[in-house]
C-alpha cells in the first residue's frame, strides 16, 4: 500500500484515482521488466516497484497522457 506521497494528491497529479492506478501500474510493470532484462532481482532499499512509480508520479517525472 502507498502511503507516502498521499493517494489523494497523486491522483489530483494524473486527474483521478483511476488514472493514477492505471498510470501507476503500467510504470511498475515497466520498472520491473527492466530489472529483470538487467538481472536485479531487488531494486535497491527493497523498494517496491508501485512505490517507486508513485514517487515517480509526485516528482513530476512521470506525466499522464490521454493516449
Amino acid at each position: 500500500m502507498i502511503h507516502k506521497p498521499p493517494i489523494d494528491e497523486l491522483a489530483e497529479k494524473v486527474g483521478s484515482k483511476y488514472s493514477l492506478c492505471v498510470v501507476a501500474s503500467k510504470r511498475a510493470r515497466q520498472i520491473m521488466e527492466s530489472a529483470q532484462n538487467q538481472g536485479i532481482t531487488e531494486l535497491p532499499d527493497n523498494e517496491k516497484p508501485l512505490s517507486v512509480a508513485a514517487q515517480e508520479i509526485y516528482n513530476g517525472k512521470l506525466i499522464a497522457t490521454n493516449d
